[in-house]
């Protein structure tokens, strides 16, 4: 790909710009990202989260791949906490990244996993600590939802007082908005086995405990939350459901709307923009009537999308030749066919030749 690139077009300096918009850049989007998805398989997620950074930088307001839902996962794959957490103190302000699942639960786990660290200063290490606490019970209170179904990935069976209470209950699960349970599905498909260490589990637990207690004792964080649940997620944007049908995870495409699912979903073009540009229009091919052959001109003519000479769909015909002028030479083509066809009768008489009785001079 690099040989294509312009003199000018330069990947590392950060201020390329492609629009989603034109078919041309989409296969350019489509290659990294496939590209991505192959290092993630082959245990390479540092280079594979260089590439996302990438891929989100070539339009980042749009985002049309929604990277956004996979750059966390990469940079806790990759042990780039510090990235993630700068990402997301630089962004929630004008993003709202901790509206998305996946950011709500993988920053306060990027927070733990620094607190971990055994090169980081004491000082730090209560402060970090208590941050990634308190992300995560925020994060337990607007997305209840979650907790059963990591506990479920995780083969780990939650207590009686976690089972029983109507908080984290079935009812917390089933009420999640469309939208919602579809961000829910992707964050754990994906991300699922990063909870499994024994230490981040214990800290869950902790944090739950903490939530149950103040949803008993009616903290009003609690009530504003899920009343923001069923404002903000009724329907997800084209560039999500996209990112969902690229990301191939079971249990995320599952979770489509009907209207998603039921429309064909081209692999070179996934969920192209309602609002396209192109830069050209291919013009259209005229129908070769005055060069064909008679017969064939005949056959063709039957087919539905037969056109006479000069006529363009644009325009109508107003610019080739008249219709009627193609519908003459259609007829007069016909009625040539017809006139060259001979039929012939085994008991009319055969005529002698008028000079083949004669004799030779």
């Amino acid at each position: 790909m690099e040989c294509a690139f312009h003199p000018l077009f330069s990947l590392t300096s950060g201020a390329c710009r492609l629009d989603y918009r034109r078919p041309e850049n989409r296969s350019f989007y489509l290659a990294l990202y496939k590209h991505l998805s192959f290092l993630e398989k082959r245990g390479c997620p540092r280079t594979a989260l260089e590439y996302c950074k990438l891929i989100l930088s070539l339009e980042p307001d749009e985002d049309p791949l929604c990277m956004l839902l996979l750059v966390d996962h990469l940079a806790l794959r990759a042990r780039s906490y510090e990235y993630l957490v700068r990402l997301f103190e630089e962004w929630e302000a004008h993003r709202n990244l901790s509206q998305l699942p996946n950011f709500a639960f993988s920053v306060p786990l990027a927070y733990f996993l620094l607190s971990q660290q055994a090169d980081l200063p004491d000082q730090e290490l209560g402060p970090t600590r208590e941050k990634a606490s308190l992300l995560l019970r925020q994060a337990l209170t607007m997305f209840p939802g979650v907790l059963m179904p990591l506990l479920e990935y995780c083969s780990v069976r939650p207590d009686a007082a976690v089972a029983g209470h109507h908080f984290f209950g079935p009812s917390a699960e089933i009420s999640q908005p469309p939208a919602l349970r579809q961000l829910v599905s992707l964050y754990l498909g994906r991300s699922h086995f990063l909870w499994k260490e024994a230490a981040t589990m214990s800290w869950l637990e902790e944090n739950v405990r903490e939530v149950l207690r103040a949803v008993d004792a009616g903290d009003p964080a609690v009530g504003e939350c899920e009343s923001r649940r069923k404002v903000l997620y009724q329907r997800a944007p084209r560039n999500i459901h996209r990112h969902v049908i690229l990301s191939e995870i079971k249990e995320a495409v599952a979770a489509l709307p009907p209207d998603v699912t039921t429309q064909s979903v081209m692999g070179f073009d996934p969920l192209p923009p309602p609002d396209t540009i192109y830069s050209y229009t291919r013009p259209e091919r005229l129908s070769p009537v005055s060069r064909g052959n008679t017969i064939a001109l005949f056959f063709r003519s039957l087919l539905p999308s037969y056109t006479t000479e000069g006529e363009r769909p644009e325009d109508g015909g107003a610019e080739g030749l008249d219709r009627n002028q193609g519908l003459n030479r259609l007829m007069l083509a016909v009625r040539d066919m017809m006139a060259t066809f001979h039929f012939y009768d085994p008991e009319a008489p055969h005529e002698a030749h008028a000079e083949g009785d004669g004799e030779w001079d």
